[in-house]
C-alpha cells in the first residue's frame, strides 16, 4: 500500500468534495467457485482500495463526514482459520497504517447505520456490482433490491470520479509497473507465434509473467488468431503460417494498478502485401491519435481523427471511396472500427467503469452518441493532465456485419462492397499503448515495446511530448 498520509489525504478531499452526510463504502467478499470454500483469486473494490487501502476480505467503511469519524468494520481471523491460513496481521493494526483507529466488528454496521437512518441523514453509497453487496445493503438500508442503482449518490459517484481521473505520482509509478510487466508479457507473446503453437499455450505462458511479477492479470487476455472479434476469449486454435496473432493483455500489479497493450504480430516472420497495408493504415491513424493528445482536447476528437485516418487509409487502397469526413460523420467507418479508440486506466482497465461511463467519459453537457460504432467510445471528455488513457484503433473485418451491410445496400457511396469480400478471411488488426497526459501534451508509459510491422522491427516506440 502507499503510505498512510496518501489515505488520509484522500478521505480528506473526499469530505471536502461532499461536504456533508455519510458515506458507506463496500469492500468486496470471496467469491465461491464450485463450493464454499474453494474460491475465485480474491480481487478487492477499487474504490475501497483507493481509499482505504486494504486488500482483505469482508471489509466495510464508514465516512461520517458530520461527526469527523472514520470506522472500517471486520473480523479477525481466530485460532481456527490460523490453522488453515497461518497467523495475519490484525485488523486494527492494518487500519492503522491507513489512519484509520476505529475498527469495529461485521456485524456493528446495522446498529451503526440505524441512527443515521432514523435521523433521515444522507448516506451516500456507490451502485453495487456485486451481489453479495447488494443484498447487505437490501439489509442495512431497507432499499428494494431492484431500486439499489437508482438510490445511490451521484454526488458520491461526481466526487470520485473526479478525484480518481487525475493520477497522482505514486499512481503512476504504479501504473508504469504494470505496463512494464504487460510489455514484457506482449514481447513473449510475439516471440512465440510461430505455426503449430497453440494460443492456449501463450496464454498460459504470458499469464505465468503477470503471476510471477507478484500481481495477476488485470482482465481476461485476448490471445487470437481470429482479430475481427473485439472480445474473443476463445483460445483453442492452433497457430498456421500466414495467420496474424492478436494480442490484447494486462498485468495489474500487486496494488491492482494495471496495463493494458495491445500488438497483433505476424504467424511468420513478416506480414502478407496485404496484411502489411492494413497494418501500417492502423498504425498511422494511431499515431496521428497520440500526436493530437493534449489537456483540453476533447477525446471525442481524438478518436474522430483517428476513424478520419483510418477511412483515408481504407480509401486508398480502395475499400472505401466518397469524402473521407462524411463517411466517418454518418458513421460507415464503422464497417471497419466498430469500438471506441481507448478509455481511461488506472485500478480498473476500464477505470471506473462500475460508476458509469456517463461519468466517467462524459459530463452533463457531453453525452453519449447512439451511433453504431460512436456509441461504444467509453471516453468523450476533455482531456486534463494527469488522466492516463489507452488509444487502440483497429481495422477489423466481420463477415456477418459485411454480409448485413451489404444486404441493406448501406453506404454504398462509402463501401466498396466487391473488394470488401475478398477481405471476409483477413481478421483483424489492433494496436494499442497506454499514455499519460502532461502539461504538454502526452508521454507513453512504460519501457520499449515494438510498433514495427514485422518481428525484425521490434523497434521501440516513439514518446510523444
Amino acid at each position: 500500500m502507499f503510505e498512510k498520509d496518501v489515505y488520509i489525504n484522500r478521505r480528506k478531499r473526499l469530505k471536502e468534495q461532499l461536504g456533508s452526510g455519510l458515506i458507506l463504502l463496500l469492500g468486496n467478499e470471496e467469491s465461491s467457485m464450485n463450493y464454499t470454500d474453494n474460491c475465485y483469486p480474491f480481487r478487492q473494490d477499487s474504490n475501497f482500495l483507493y481509499f482505504f487501502g486494504l486488500d482483505r476480505p469482508g471489509l466495510t467503511a464508514i465516512i461520517d463526514i458530520d461527526n469527523a469519524q472514520e470506522i472500517i468494520f471486520g473480523n479477525d481471523i481466530d485460532v481456527e482459520d490460523i490453522i488453515w491460513t497461518g497467523p495475519l496481521q490484525s485488523l486494527n493494526e492494518q487500519a492503522e497504517k491507513v489512519g484509520v483507529s476505529n475498527v469495529y466488528p461485521a456485524l456493528s454496521i446495522a446498529d451503526k447505520l440505524s441512527k443515521p437512518l432514523s435521523e433521515k441523514r444522507k448516506i451516500h453509497f456507490l451502485p453495487p456490482y456485486r451481489a453479495d453487496n447488494m443484498r447487505k445493503l437490501t439489509h442495512w438500508l431497507s432499499i428494494p433490491f431492484d431500486l439499489l442503482k437508482i438510490s445511490s449518490s451521484t454526488a458520491l459517484i461526481k466526487a470520485i470520479v473526479e478525484q480518481r481521473s487525475i493520477k497522482t505520482t505514486e499512481e503512476i509509478i504504479e501504473i508504469e509497473k504494470g505496463v512494464d510487466i504487460t510489455i514484457d508479457m506482449q514481447l513473449e507473446a510475439a516471440r512465440l507465434a510461430q505455426e503449430g503453437i497453440s494460443e492456449t499455450n501463450i496464454a498460459g505462458i504470458i499469464h505465468g509473467i503477470a503471476l510471477s511479477a507478484g500481481g495477476n492479470l488485470a482482465f481476461p487476455t485476448i490471445l487470437t488468431v481470429n482479430g475481427q472479434i473485439l472480445h474473443n476469449h476463445s483460445q483453442g486454435n492452433i497457430l498456421q503460417k500466414g495467420q496474424m496473432l492478436l494480442c490484447d493483455c494486462g498485468a495489474e500489479t500487486s496494488m491492482h494498478y494495471g496495463g493494458d497493450l495491445t500488438r497483433t504480430t505476424p504467424v511468420d516472420q513478416r506480414f502478407s502485401t496485404r496484411q502489411k497495408e492494413i497494418y501500417d493504415i492502423v498504425l498511422h491513424a494511431h499515431e496521428a491519435a497520440i500526436d493530437s493528445l493534449r489537456p483540453g482536447v476533447f477525446f471525442k476528437d481524438v478518436h474522430l481523427k483517428a476513424c478520419e485516418t483510418l477511412a483515408a487509409g481504407l480509401k486508398s487502397i480502395g475499400l472505401m471511396k466518397g469524402d473521407t469526413q462524411e463517411a466517418v460523420s454518418l458513421g460507415a467507418h464503422a464497417m471497419f472500427f466498430q469500438c471506441g479508440l481507448g478509455h481511461m486506466l488506472g485500478l480498473d482497465t476500464h477505470d471506473m467503469e462500475d460508476l458509469g461511463e456517463e461519468y466517467v467519459g462524459y459530463t452533463d453537457d457531453l453525452k453519449k452518441s447512439t451511433q453504431f460504432g460512436l456509441k461504444s467510445l467509453r471516453l468523450g471528455r476533455k482531456l486534463e493532465a494527469g488522466f492516463v488513457v489507452t488509444v487502440e484503433p483497429g481495422i477489423y473485418f466481420i463477415p456477418e456485419l459485411i454480409d448485413l451491410w451489404k444486404s441493406q445496400n448501406k453506404f454504398p457511396e462509402f463501401i466498396n462492397y466487391d473488394k470488401l469480400e475478398t477481405y471476409k478471411d483477413f481478421s483483424g488488426i489492433r494496436i494499442e499503448e497506454d499514455l499519460i497526459i502532461t502539461d504538454a501534451g502526452s508521454r507513453i508509459l512504460g519501457k520499449s515495446l515494438y510498433r514495427g510491422a514485422e518481428k525484425s522491427e521490434m523497434q521501440p516506440a516513439k514518446n510523444s511530448l
